[in-house]
């Protein structure tokens, strides 16, 4: 944004190549792209919540970009991996299961999935079936043939293979980080979608762009598939700020296109979010560990201290301190992005997704998975947003990792996450799974 090159441009553009190099090869090339950023004339930061926020696409800093970066956007070829190995539930006290849930077998049958273009139908293909297609940003994952069923309900298996839940990414993540989340849906015996924005699209969004087309090709999908059949129903699992708000945009097109597929959306888990404002502290930290990955303080754990959460809980752990370099990015983006959410268009943009998310949500049950330790997210807007929700009508379950980093949770504590997972979708989701009466 060229109004903005002068006093915060060069500082930024500054700061930020001191950064680079203190740090390891590869954060450096993330800070290249930072560089670029800077370089632009009205970045949106995350695709899914601002279309229609930039006019002027000659000022747009995509144009920076090279073609063997974008050729990088490509799917990986199909990897195999096992499923998380579930045997005893570590018991929480943040968390309130039911005494059938307390301990899961171990789930290992083998994963399958398969990617589709926007016009292909599920139903075309069988178990085991797999279609690449190049440039698309969604993946189906197909049920597993043995797919364990606690219930042992035959309704509950059908119920089962007429969901399908849309596994929606966090910023800079990947199809590869999505598979565990999808193998072990799949392994219940459900349908699943990986949605993810690659890092490059999200900083190079432009109106009607490639970002923007694989949302609403997502949609589209999506309707489809439920146009096949009247039974068929979805539950959306969301991470992050960027999951959360690109869910936002998905029902916003469900209500444009056609309003009766909010009544289709039976569940939804938010893991690791949200935040119901455009808060440029959060956006930054968001950035901050998106560029930094493992450098950054988001991705490490708690020790030990103690504070009053406003969930009443007692929360004991310690915070670790983040790095000079982050400490000095962190300022940067926070005033960078103090600037760019005030934006009347961005702020405009962003007010009318979140509204849609704290108003307009379906009226179906939903699942919040949080941490006190979370650096990214406060667990104290978390918890507030639950008290709205539930003051609203909302059937709302929470639980709280306590020590945790940012999405971080499943791989913190397998156990005690997929325990949640099944006791919400069994018990709530898909009344005929409920095996806890």
């Amino acid at each position: 944004m060229s109004y903005l090159s002068g006093s915060i441009q060069r500082p930024f553009v500054a700061a930020a190549a001191v950064i680079a190099a203190s740090v390891s090869a590869d954060v450096s090339d993330k800070f290249s792209s930072l560089r670029s950023l800077v370089r632009g004339s009205e970045p949106e930061p995350i695709a899914a919540s601002v279309s229609g926020s930039v006019q002027d696409e000659k000022s747009l800093w995509v144009s920076h970009i090279s073609a063997s970066k974008l050729a990088d956007l490509s799917f990986m070829s199909r990897i195999r991996l096992p499923v998380p190995n579930v045997n005893h539930l570590a018991p929480n006290p943040s968390c309130n299961l039911a005494p059938s849930v307390t301990s899961l077998p171990a789930l290992r049958s083998a994963y399958q999935s398969a990617e589709l273009a926007k016009a292909s139908k599920p139903a075309a293909f069988t178990t085991g079936a797999s279609l690449v297609v190049p440039d698309v940003s969604y993946k189906w994952h197909l049920p597993e043939t043995g797919a364990v069923d606690l219930s042992g309900s035959w309704r509950c298996a059908l119920e089962k293979n007429r969901t399908v839940v849309v596994l929606l990414g966090w910023l800079g993540s990947k199809q590869k980080h999505m598979k565990k989340y999808a193998e072990w849906y799949t392994s219940r015996g459900y349908h699943v979608i990986t949605f993810t924005l690659p890092m490059n699209e999200i900083m190079s969004y432009q109106v009607g762009g490639k970002a923007e087309k694989n949302i609403e090709s997502l949609v589209n999908h999506l309707a489809d598939w439920l146009d096949e059949e009247q039974h068929k129903n979805l539950v959306f699992h969301t991470f992050s700020n960027t999951g959360w708000l690109t869910y936002g945009a998905i029902l916003e097109k469900f209500q444009k296109q056609d309003s009766s597929l909010m009544g289709r959306v039976k569940g939804c888990i938010v893991d690791s979010a949200p935040v119901a404002a455009a808060d440029p502290t959060v956006w930054a930290s968001g950035f901050s560990a998106a560029f930094l990955k493992k450098n950054s303080v988001a991705t490490k754990g708690s020790g030990s201290s103690s504070f009053e959460s406003n969930m009443g809980a007692r929360i004991n752990f310690s915070e670790p301190k983040p790095a000079a370099t982050e400490t000095a990015l962190l300022m940067i983006l926070e005033k960078f992005f103090a600037v760019i959410l005030n934006l009347p268009k961005v702020n405009r943009r962003l007010a009318d997704v979140l509204e849609t998310l704290s108003s307009s949500q379906p009226r179906c049950p939903q699942l919040y998975i949080y941490s006190s330790a979370d650096r990214v997210i406060p667990a104290g807007q978390v918890e507030s947003f639950i008290v709205e929700q539930r003051k609203a009508g909302h059937v709302v379950r929470a639980c709280n990792f306590i020590s945790s980093p940012h999405v971080d949770h499943f791989r913190s504590n397998p156990q005690l996450y997929t325990a949640e997972l099944n006791h919400f979708m069994d018990n709530f989701v898909l009344a005929c799974c409920n095996h806890s009466s």
